[in-house]
């Protein structure tokens, strides 16, 4: 059976895209109930943040252009 360090070795040398679909995939497969809390630290950065938000002070980009930026991003570090 693979080891944590032998699948981590073996991902570490995936190109940058196949990373990023591999860390979405495992995020997207742990159950809701098994992640820890939230910080002190990042409570307070989201309401800061969405104090910026709901002032006016910063707008939003859509999950779309997030998306295909990284992914741009991830697939031209390959080169």
């Amino acid at each position: 059976m693979p080891t944590y360090e032998s699948v981590l070795a073996d991902a570490t040398r995936l190109p940058a895209g196949d990373q990023v679909r591999l860390v979405k995939t495992l995020w997207d497969s742990l159950p809701e109930d098994s992640l820890p809390p939230l910080s002190d630290e990042w409570l307070a950065e989201i309401q800061r943040r969405s104090a910026e938000l709901d002032s006016g002070a910063v707008s939003t980009v859509s999950w779309e252009q997030v998306r295909n930026d990284a992914l741009r991003r991830a697939t031209n570090a390959d080169r």
